[in-house]
Protein backbone atom coordinates (compact mmCIF):
# COMPACT_ATOMS: atom_id res chain seq x y z
CA UNK A 1 0.00 0.00 0.00
CA UNK A 2 1.27 3.45 -0.89
CA UNK A 3 2.32 5.83 1.87
CA UNK A 4 0.07 8.79 2.54
CA UNK A 5 1.34 12.16 1.34
CA UNK A 6 0.68 15.39 3.22
CA UNK A 7 1.33 19.04 2.46
CA UNK A 8 4.14 20.79 4.33
CA UNK A 9 5.06 24.45 4.37
CA UNK A 10 8.83 24.84 4.83
CA UNK A 11 10.36 28.21 5.71
CA UNK A 12 13.96 29.03 6.48
CA UNK A 13 16.19 31.97 7.32
CA UNK A 14 19.80 31.36 6.34
CA UNK A 15 22.38 34.06 6.91
CA UNK A 16 25.15 32.92 4.56
CA UNK A 17 24.52 32.98 0.77
CA UNK A 18 26.39 29.75 0.03
CA UNK A 19 24.31 27.76 2.55
CA UNK A 20 21.15 29.51 1.33
CA UNK A 21 21.79 28.39 -2.28
CA UNK A 22 22.54 24.84 -1.15
CA UNK A 23 19.26 24.61 0.80
CA UNK A 24 17.28 26.30 -1.99
CA UNK A 25 18.53 23.73 -4.52
CA UNK A 26 17.84 20.89 -2.10
CA UNK A 27 14.26 22.01 -1.49
CA UNK A 28 13.60 22.50 -5.22
CA UNK A 29 14.02 18.73 -5.51
CA UNK A 30 11.28 18.14 -2.93
CA UNK A 31 8.69 20.83 -3.67
CA UNK A 32 7.78 24.14 -5.24
CA UNK A 33 9.13 27.53 -4.27
CA UNK A 34 6.42 29.99 -3.28
CA UNK A 35 8.83 32.76 -2.28
CA UNK A 36 12.61 32.90 -1.87
CA UNK A 37 12.64 31.12 1.48
CA UNK A 38 9.21 29.45 1.52
CA UNK A 39 8.45 26.11 -0.12
CA UNK A 40 5.42 23.89 -0.31
CA UNK A 41 6.05 20.16 -0.48
CA UNK A 42 3.80 17.10 -0.68
CA UNK A 43 5.75 14.41 1.16
CA UNK A 44 5.43 11.06 2.87
CA UNK A 45 6.70 10.78 6.44
CA UNK A 46 9.81 9.01 5.15
CA UNK A 47 10.56 11.77 2.63
CA UNK A 48 9.99 14.41 5.32
CA UNK A 49 12.48 12.78 7.69
CA UNK A 50 15.07 12.47 4.92
CA UNK A 51 14.58 16.14 3.99
CA UNK A 52 14.91 17.20 7.64
CA UNK A 53 18.15 15.24 7.96
CA UNK A 54 19.57 16.75 4.75
CA UNK A 55 18.63 20.27 5.86
CA UNK A 56 20.07 19.79 9.36
CA UNK A 57 23.42 18.76 7.87
CA UNK A 58 23.44 21.84 5.60
CA UNK A 59 22.30 24.43 8.18
CA UNK A 60 24.48 26.17 10.75
CA UNK A 61 23.65 26.95 14.38
CA UNK A 62 22.65 30.52 13.49
CA UNK A 63 20.14 29.47 10.79
CA UNK A 64 16.40 28.96 11.36
CA UNK A 65 14.11 26.29 9.94
CA UNK A 66 10.33 25.94 10.26
CA UNK A 67 8.35 22.97 8.94
CA UNK A 68 4.57 23.19 9.24
CA UNK A 69 2.42 20.14 8.49
CA UNK A 70 -0.94 20.96 6.94
CA UNK A 71 -3.98 18.74 7.28
CA UNK A 72 -6.24 18.34 4.20
CA UNK A 73 -8.73 20.83 5.65
CA UNK A 74 -5.99 23.39 6.28
CA UNK A 75 -4.62 23.09 2.76
CA UNK A 76 -8.12 23.68 1.34
CA UNK A 77 -8.45 26.95 3.26
CA UNK A 78 -5.18 28.47 2.05
CA UNK A 79 -5.63 31.83 0.41
CA UNK A 80 -2.94 32.79 -2.08
CA UNK A 81 -2.79 35.95 -4.11
CA UNK A 82 -1.20 36.32 -7.56
CA UNK A 83 -0.73 32.59 -8.01
CA UNK A 84 -2.49 30.28 -10.45
CA UNK A 85 -1.76 27.04 -8.66
CA UNK A 86 -3.94 25.47 -6.00
CA UNK A 87 -3.11 23.00 -3.26
CA UNK A 88 -5.36 20.21 -4.47
CA UNK A 89 -5.22 16.57 -3.52
CA UNK A 90 -3.87 14.24 -6.17
CA UNK A 91 -6.34 11.62 -7.42
CA UNK A 92 -5.51 8.05 -6.35
CA UNK A 93 -3.23 6.24 -8.77
CA UNK A 94 -5.07 2.95 -8.35
CA UNK A 95 -8.59 1.69 -7.84
CA UNK A 96 -9.42 -1.20 -5.51
CA UNK A 97 -12.34 -3.31 -6.68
Amino acid sequence: MAEQRNWYLICYDIREPKRWRRCFKLLKGYGKSMQYSIFRCRLTKRELERLRWELETALAEEDSLLIVGLCPGCSERIIARNTKEEWVEEPPRFHVV
